[in-house]
């Protein structure tokens, strides 16, 4: 009876841990790409920094270009690069949150194996496919 129960307890456990990892990723990927859209507004924005106020700007609108004031593109620049800080420090958060719940998790795991012996050697001698 205890052996089902410890197996059961494994099975949620590892439930846990696979969903946490996969959310731990999915933040991952999404900071990457906040990472990214801030770096292209920071460049963009010293590009246009370069240029004098009466340069032409366009602005890529699909497959279409839109002559923009050179104040307009700065404004719209900083603002992207202001959304993504705070994007990415609220993703970090999130990280963070996840990191701790993948260590408690673990140390659920590793209680649960300490207590029972035999289910950590019926889990070692298992063939992954």
């Amino acid at each position: 009876m205890a052996d089902e129960a410890n197996r059961a307890a494994f099975r949620d456990i590892q439930g846990r841990m696979i969903e946490i990892t996969g959310k731990l990723k999915q933040v991952q990927n999404q900071m990457r790409n906040k990472e990214g859209e801030k770096k292209r507004a920071f460049l963009t924005l010293e590009e246009l920094r370069q240029l004098s106020d009466d340069t032409n700007t366009y602005k890529s609108i699909g497959r279409t270009f839109v002559l923009e004031p050179k104040s307009v593109l700065m404004n719209e620049q900083e603002q992207k690069l202001k959304d993504s800080e705070t994007a990415i420090a609220s993703l970090q958060t999130s990280k963070e949150y996840l990191e701790k719940q993948m260590v408690e998790v673990e140390n659920n795991l590793k209680e649960l194996l300490e207590q029972d012996p035999g289910l950590a050697r019926q889990i070692m001698s298992m063939t992954v496919m």
